[in-house]
């Protein structure tokens, strides 16, 4: 079983930049896709990028392509997401996902471990 520790996150405004970080560990993480999704309230959870574990292959949603960059380091055993020029519709409480498999998905329901999710608050 694999287990998912998210740091990062906080508030900025519009135009900044933050960074993302999810620690995995577990005897089989490169078993695993990791993606991160966001939240808001009332709203399902939403997926935002994906990377299979050795960064060979990276995934993103339209409203981040650009903007938003997902990487993991091996070594670390850590993924991250880079988002810059953030904006007030970013807000929201970001999670990252662990699937099993090197295929990610852009659905939550497919994802077996969640971090315990960080807020990220873009000011206009």
């Amino acid at each position: 079983q694999v287990q998912l520790v998210q740091s990062g996150g906080g508030l900025v405004q519009a135009g900044g930049s933050l960074r993302l970080s999810c620690a995995a560990s577990g005897r089989t993480i490169k078993s695993y896709a990791i993606a991160w999704f966001r939240q808001v309230p009332g709203a399902e959870r939403e997926y935002v990028a994906a990377v299979t574990w050795g960064g060979e292959g990276t995934d993103y949603a339209d409203s981040v392509k650009g903007r938003f960059t997902v990487s993991g380091d091996n070594a670390k055993n850590t993924v991250y997401l880079q988002m810059n020029k953030l904006e007030p519709e970013d807000t929201a409480v970001y999670y990252c996902g662990a699937k099993w498999g090197s295929v990610p998905a852009p659905w939550a329901h497919e994802y077996d471990t969640w971090g315990q999710g960080t807020q990220v608050t873009v000011a206009s």
